[in-house]
């Protein structure tokens, strides 16, 4: 870049003045604008979203917990009717033999309109059931640490009673393990995703703000400002963006989670939130939930500093090379 001599008549300073966001007072990259503005809402939106999907893997992961806990201490047996047979009788002999076997707590035959009543939600109520062959149910209880013998338990069940069924809910262990690892990946890859997103909206409105500022940072090249220097600059502002927009959407994500709890509270006593609290427990993410929300929001902020500084020395190195 040449200097204009100073010695030409024709020179005059007014020709080249200073640049505004190097006058006094004046930043080198304002975020007051317009495109500050518009990218401020761009991360706060996609915090949102991340500290969204954030919440939902902390929430499956505790639920899963909850099912597994409870699945996993129980078993039942199911009593098929049968013509031929004495179902009261079948269920006493039942009950009888899981009472003998070690490491059973408690034996429990579930009364007929208990089970006729877990039918409503998917039968209705007000339905008579006497003449259909409803399965009646035994619970059983596993002591803590016990490891009984089910399958010789198994076998000796069905000589008994042959249309007695155990189902130790091993599967349902499985499947319930499975789904909540595929909830949780998922949620993951969403905040990764997002993260991703929000790494490259910063990346442009940098070029975008290196591009607007280039004879500002030609200026401070030529009163000995180094490129760290600059960096810093830049750096500095996108995390003030970046903490401004991740605090916007982090503390809207916390206050929809918060309102869906207290929302799942008040309706617990409806069929349809007793169906999501067996599934969802009671929608509460805990202190985790809360601290992944918060920690979407730093990460994205230190990923609006860390991408602004590292392709504003990208493009210092760039505007070098085409100089020389």
């Amino acid at each position: 870049m040449s200097m204009p001599d100073p010695g030409n008549a024709d020179f005059e300073p007014e020709d080249r003045p200073l640049p505004s966001n190097l006058r006094r007072d004046q930043p080198l990259v304002p975020i007051d604008t317009v495109a500050a503005r518009a990218l401020m809402a761009v991360i706060a939106i996609l915090t949102f979203l991340a500290a969204l999907s954030a919440g939902a893997a902390v929430l499956a992961a505790r639920a899963s917990e909850q099912w597994r806990g409870a699945v996993a201490n129980e078993m039942t047996i199911q009593i098929r009717p049968d013509s031929r047979r004495d179902i009261e009788g079948d269920i006493g002999r039942a009950v009888a033999m899981a009472q003998a076997i070690d490491g059973i707590e408690s034996v429990r035959a579930v009364p007929r309109a208990e089970s006729d009543k877990l039918l409503e939600p998917w039968l209705g109520a007000g339905l008579d059931l006497v003449e259909l062959p409803v399965p009646r149910l035994i619970v059983l209880k596993l002591r803590a640490g016990a490891g009984p013998d089910l399958t010789a338990f198994g076998a000796a069940l069905r000589r008994e009673v042959p249309t007695a069924i155990l189902d130790d809910h091993r599967l349902w262990v499985r499947r319930l393990s499975t789904m909540a690892s595929t909830i949780i990946l998922s949620g993951a890859a969403v905040v990764l995703l997002v993260l991703t997103a929000a790494a490259l909206a910063v990346a442009f409105a940098t070029r975008g703000a290196m591009a607007g500022s280039r004879d500002s940072v030609e200026v401070l090249h030529l009163v000995g400002a180094d490129d760290a220097f600059i960096a810093r600059e830049f750096q500095s502002r996108f995390v003030r963006l970046g903490l401004r927009g991740g605090a916007i959407g982090g503390a809207a994500a916390i206050l929809v989670i918060g309102l869906l709890g207290f929302l799942s509270s008040r309706w617990r006593t409806a069929p349809e939130a007793e169906q999501l609290q067996a599934m969802f427990g009671a929608f509460e993410i805990g202190w985790s939930g809360y601290v992944a929300v918060i920690l979407v929001a730093v990460v994205v902020a230190a990923i609006s500093g860390l991408v602004s500084r590292v392709t504003v020395r990208h493009h210092l190195r760039v505007l070098a090379g085409g100089t020389a």
